[in-house]
């Protein structure tokens, strides 16, 4: 049978100096609790970010983090986290046929990765080509086993 229940899911992203996307992360939580909500800051969130959340209270006992709350205003305070969600969403949707709960955290991982990665084109691409040239020349010889 479907589940037809909602998932629940924490999501947090890291943005660049001009407000794009440069990270983000997304893992499936069991309610929204405090205890919950700070998996994704153990686990993603460096001690010294500057944190903005909404004003659920969930967050309020995280003290060892520098978090800001401001209002939602029903997504309008933050339309990029918005756009990604529903991005995510599309994708699970369009491209699964049903979203199990076992294999939720893969989608949303792999959805992270993707999006991670597509930030970082560039700097992979360079990196990649920049170590190629660096090391020496392989000959087909020393890559045959006899």
């Amino acid at each position: 049978s479907y589940d037809t229940k909602k998932k629940k899911v924490l999501c947090a992203m890291e943005l660049t100096d001009r407000g794009k996307v440069k990270h983000f992360y997304a893992l499936k939580i069991p309610d929204y609790s405090s205890k919950s909500l700070r998996t994704i800051f153990d686990k993603h969130i460096s001690k010294t970010a500057q944190v903005t959340t909404d004003e659920w209270k969930g967050y309020k006992p995280i003290k060892d983090f520098d978090i800001t709350q401001i209002p939602s205003n029903n997504g309008k305070n933050f339309p990029t986290l918005h756009k990604i969600i529903h991005q995510v969403k599309s994708w699970i949707r369009g491209i699964y046929s049903w979203d199990s709960e076992f294999n939720i955290d893969r989608y949303l991982a792999e959805y992270s990765f993707r999006i991670n990665r597509s930030q970082n084109k560039d700097t992979i691409f360079n990196s990649l080509i920049k170590r190629i040239v660096e090391r020496s020349p392989v000959s087909q010889s020393q890559l045959v086993c006899n």
